[in-house]
């Protein structure tokens, strides 16, 4: 077996750990430095490369405000805020599968009576009704539940990105019913290109890599006793659904819009799990 490049090196940074106050952070910072300095040696980096690596990182977070945060972005596309989610959270089946919180949730929202539309402008886009219940794991509705809802305008940006839209445009919170039951109207959801004007649409570019996510809509949901649910619904037949910039979409939460007497609609039942 062929021995490390300056394996000192590493040990020494490890060892210089061993008086943090915090165990969790000393255990998580020895496993990243290890891994960090077996990255280095497997890749044998130039001083040039690992020069380049800096100045990238310095410009990922100059590029962060506070409408836009480049860093969850780049967690993003690389697969690590998807992995961080498949860790955290039960996949079972009986409860909503979780996905990526993303980088455009900018807080809570006012909350509007069942049914409101959460437009501040007209669209030209189709207009869609959303519904369903909020569930426990075992079909018990849960009343009361606060939902929080988030999208992107027909123009592919969300109001935080597109200064012409008015402040909270496609974004509401409501409360679930008695029965569990929510409804409101929105916009069918477009796919669209995550920000490519910055540190991270400039990695995507040099790894020959789409920017496009598959349309979708926000809903972030909790309640007392459960724990909080971010997930998305995609909708489907999206081109993207199988190449999302964010490896965002599971199966389960692609759904196909259908035509009633109310118009189109979108029905989904989310099923909340209970706090450990």
């Amino acid at each position: 077996m062929t021995q490390p490049i300056f394996p000192e090196i590493t040990e020494d940074a490890v060892t210089r750990m061993k008086s943090a106050a915090n165990p969790r952070l000393r255990e998580v910072m020895a496993i990243i430095t290890r891994h960090l300095h077996d990255a280095v040696r497997e890749a044998r980096l130039t001083e040039e490369e690992w020069g380049q690596a800096i100045d990238y990182l310095t410009r990922t977070g100059q590029t962060c405000s506070a409408t836009r945060q480049e860093f969850i972005l780049l967690s993003d596309v690389l697969g690590v805020s998807m992995l961080v989610d498949a860790i955290n959270h039960d996949d079972s089946g009986a409860v909503t599968a979780s996905t990526v919180f993303g980088p455009f949730y900018s807080g809570l929202q006012p909350e509007l009576p069942a049914g409101s539309s959460i437009l501040k402008r007209e669209e030209p886009g189709e207009d869609v009704l959303m519904s369903g219940h909020i569930l426990d794991a075992d079909g018990k509705p849960i009343e009361a539940a606060l939902i929080e809802v988030w999208q992107t305008a027909p123009n592919g940006l969300y109001d935080v990105q597109d200064p012409e839209q008015p402040a909270g445009h496609l974004r509401a919170s409501f409360r679930s019913a008695a029965d569990g039951s929510y409804r409101f109207r929105s916009l069918l959801p477009v796919y669209y290109p995550i920000p490519g004007d910055g540190p991270v649409g400039e990695l995507l570019d040099a790894m020959g890599r789409h920017p496009n996510r598959p349309a979708h809509i926000h809903f972030m949901i909790s309640a007392p006793g459960y724990r909080r649910l971010v997930t998305h619904l995609f909708v489907a037949g999206d081109p993207y659904l199988e190449s999302d910039a964010v490896f965002g979409v599971k199966p389960e939460l692609i759904v196909q819009p259908e035509t009633s007497a109310e118009g189109l609609g979108i029905r989904y039942d989310f099923r909340l799990a209970q706090d450990a």
